[in-house]
């Protein structure tokens, strides 16, 4: 679809921006999307221009007289003093949590660059905000002497001949063995693999595209799935995607959040039980076993080494648990 870009508001022309250029999921655009409207809303809330009321929350008419005066703002009129307003409007009002605010205020530093980009602002109001100090948040992981029991149960599981069970503890085994995220192994279509199973081609966010290796034991499974889907014939529309339902539909990502939940309290996980801690699970195991952080940040397909270091902290964490169980001086100390 081809648009007039000049005849398009400014959010409207960033979210075709953040689309068409960026390449972001749609999950995505619609976050940065309602982090800019929440701050022209509740600029033009502290100008008195619109009621003091949650976004969208009024009446037909009193949310038609707000989507007005979102398409009559000019971000052209943004001063460094109504960013840090806002800001303190999220922090102190609203409570919002330091990683929250600092995500929001992300997204409008985005539609600023975008609009200097393009030649609509010509002085940056970010220059001297900075982000709110956030506390480092260790990811939740499940530790090697748990997760050896639960990969142990999956693989009896895989060994039945339940569809379900095989498929849904491939789904478990694929996210620990590979560390890949949930719309990635939504994603996973048969093409992807290389010709033997040992590669896979993962699609990451961006459209980025980064190669994982596939385990002997994962591979095994796979080939073991794929020979029950034909010995089933539930694949008979020619579907692509790897997992599918008994339809041969390919599995929502709320269904595979769901199995995974099921999978791992079955096997007796205890806290929180997704697709992102057997990820956080992957990457903490491979620095504790002594992989070189590059090379676990090439896996996950993370772009800077920042965010892959986090997982540094968790190790940090362990050995001063092990530290304080062991050493004479740490548990005299303790008594």
């Amino acid at each position: 679809m081809e648009y007039d870009m000049g005849q398009l508001l400014q959010i409207e022309r960033f979210v075709i921006h953040l689309r068409a250029e960026r390449r972001y999921s749609e999950h995505t655009v619609q976050g940065y999307e309602h982090d800019v409207r929440r701050f022209v809303v509740d600029t033009l809330i502290a100008a008195g221009t619109l009621p003091d009321r949650p976004l969208h929350r009024g009446a037909p008419c009193e949310q038609q007289e707000e989507q007005q005066a979102v398409e009559n703002f000019d971000f052209r009129d943004v001063t460094p003093d109504d960013i840090r307003n806002w800001i303190v409007r999220l922090s102190e009002r609203e409570k919002l949590s330091p990683s929250s605010v600092n995500r929001m205020t992300c997204s409008l530093r985005a539609m600023f660059r975008y609009l200097r980009k393009t030649g609509e602002v010509v002085k940056d109001p970010f220059l001297r905000i900075g982000f709110q100090k956030a506390p480092v948040r260790l990811p939740n992981y499940i530790p090697e002497s748990k997760m050896e029991g639960v990969v142990a149960e999956l693989e009896a599981e895989s060994e039945t001949d339940d569809f379900l069970l095989q498929r849904d503890s491939l789904v478990v085994l694929l996210f620990y063995s590979t560390g890949i995220r949930l719309a990635e192994l939504a994603g996973i279509r048969l093409c992807d693999f290389s010709s033997d199973l040992r590669e896979l081609k993962v699609h990451g966010k961006g459209n980025k595209e980064r190669v994982v290796p596939v385990l002997n034991y994962t591979r095994t499974k796979i080939m073991e799935y794929l020979e029950r889907i034909n010995a089933l014939n539930i694949c008979l529309s020619g579907e692509k995607s790897l997992f599918l339902t008994k339809e041969g539909k390919p599995l929502s990502r709320t269904t595979i959040y769901r199995i995974v939940k099921e999978q791992l309290t079955a096997a007796g996980v205890q806290g929180k039980r997704s697709p992102h801690v057997l990820r956080h699970t992957f990457a903490t195991h491979l620095l504790n076993d002594g992989a070189d952080i590059r090379e676990i940040q090439e896996l996950l397909g993370h772009n800077t080494l920042s965010a892959t270091q986090v997982y540094t902290h968790n190790s940090i964490a362990a050995l001063k648990k092990a530290y304080e169980g062991a050493h004479p001086r740490a548990r005299k100390n303790k008594k």
